[in-house]
């Protein structure tokens, strides 16, 4: 759908736009977007499992005023399939700031959306943008409880250092293997994934093709540590980034049989011995984890997330590190 309003052209995007897109992305972000941003960005809303994410730009003429894409998710919830949106990559030129041309597009966005079946939009939002989103009809949720474990007790004090954001990109590591390649049996992944405990609240969809698109990509170095008795008995698929001047080993999925307690534990014992981290970090599940992993008090991403036409926001949630990070 086309939308006309002052001067600007609302419209989808298409492949022939994303050039123009990126050159938006540049200016906006005040920073080169390179190959790797360029490689990153096709990854995200190209080569997802759940499908091309859709994207609208406001037009002036020949030109790109402005840019919002929202990336398809989906999770299950009772057995039951829900599709959603992420509110992802936004960019508005500095000629045109000051025209609410961010909340035009993505309202814009979201009334189509809500003819295509996608139930709510969710975001984990910084402080600086999370008021902009509640004015349009986001609710906070809740802060995303984090877990972690010193690699030694002595680099305790480092996590609570660590208050500034992870570096995007990894830093290179050795430990366990390359999780592109653990990923790659997808008779063992299957066969894993069909031991698992299904959740009782909202969480992700995951499949094996989820997982080889999430982790398997060779941008970001995700790493795994495979169970003693091989892929199907369980695995924890990690990356090592700095943080400030810490590097922590962020704990992006951990899959294990149901209840199998032990195999988690002795994996994230596993991942707090490599010598690369000063601590592992995670998301979700209980206050005290297998392995020795503890909650942080009042620490965490701030979850937000509006219902789209007639759906109704969830209000049970199971994410992940690997679900949040990066967008």
């Amino acid at each position: 759908m086309t939308e006309t309003r002052d001067d600007l052209v609302f419209r989808r995007a298409d492949d022939s736009d994303r050039a123009a897109i990126l050159d938006v992305l540049r200016v906006s972000l005040g920073r080169e977007v390179d190959d790797r941003y360029e490689a990153l960005f096709a990854w995200k809303h190209l080569q997802n499992a759940f499908g091309p994410s859709p994207a609208w730009i406001a037009c002036d003429g020949d030109r790109i005023a402005g840019f919002r894409t929202l990336m398809r998710w989906e999770f299950l919830a009772g057995g039951r399939v829900v599709r959603a949106v992420r509110a992802v990559d936004t960019a508005t030129h500095p000629d045109y700031q000051g025209r609410g041309i961010f909340t035009r597009l993505t309202l814009h966005a979201l009334d189509e959306l809500a003819a295509e079946g996608v139930e709510f939009v969710f975001n984990t939002p910084n402080d600086q943008s999370r008021p902009g989103y509640l004015k349009m009809g986001w609710h906070e949720v809740g802060t995303l409880p984090t877990v972690v474990r010193p690699t030694r007790w002595l680099r305790a004090a480092r996590i609570a250092k660590a208050r500034v954001p992870a570096e995007r990109w990894s830093t290179p590591s050795e430990a366990g293997e390359a999780a592109a390649d653990v990923l790659a049996d997808a008779a063992a992944v299957d066969a894993l994934l069909a031991r698992r405990a299904p959740s009782a609240q909202l969480a992700t969809n995951v499949t094996g093709e989820f997982l080889r698109w999430r982790f398997g990509t060779p941008l970001l170095g995700y790493r795994a540590f495979v169970a003693p008795g091989g892929v199907a008995d369980g695995l924890a698929i990690f990356r090592i980034r700095a943080r400030g001047s810490a590097r922590e080993a962020a704990l992006v999925s951990l899959l294990t049989p149901a209840g199998d307690r032990r195999c988690a534990a002795g994996l994230v014992k596993e991942l707090a011995r490599v010598p690369d981290a000063d601590y592992v970090i995670g998301l979700g599940g209980p206050p005290v984890w297998p392995g020795g992993m503890v909650r942080l008090p009042r620490v965490g991403p701030m979850l937000t997330c509006r219902p789209i036409g007639d759906a109704v926001a969830p209000s049970r949630w199971d994410l992940t590190l690997g679900d949040i990070e990066l967008f």
